[in-house]
């Protein structure tokens, strides 16, 4: 675990709990879904925060599938002493009038 990585990500409580769930059982990959269900936290907090995480570089995106019309991401702990590689920003479109 990079620990600079950790503090700049302000270490909020759920955010460590993410990290802590990510990185049992010599690392695991899941969904915020399936984070969500484990840490018994609203799924739009728990991606929230898995956004935050990862745009501060201390999980990524390692597979995509769809579902249902959206896509389902799946994240882990980046590797130690090599933070992931933030993806681009996307720009939201305009709201239709």
């Amino acid at each position: 675990m990079n620990w600079e990585l950790l503090a700049r990500a302000n270490t909020h409580p759920l955010r460590v709990s993410i990290l802590e769930v990510l990185s049992m059982d010599g690392g695991r990959t899941l969904s915020p879904k399936d984070l969500s269900l484990e840490l018994k936290a609203p799924l739009s907090t728990v991606n929230y925060h898995v956004t935050e995480l990862r745009d501060a570089g201390l999980v990524e995106v390692v597979d995509e599938r769809q579902v249902r019309g959206a896509i389902e991401h799946f994240y882990r702990t980046a590797d130690e002493g090599e933070p992931a590689k933030k993806p681009r920003k996307r720009a939201r479109s305009k709201a239709r009038r």
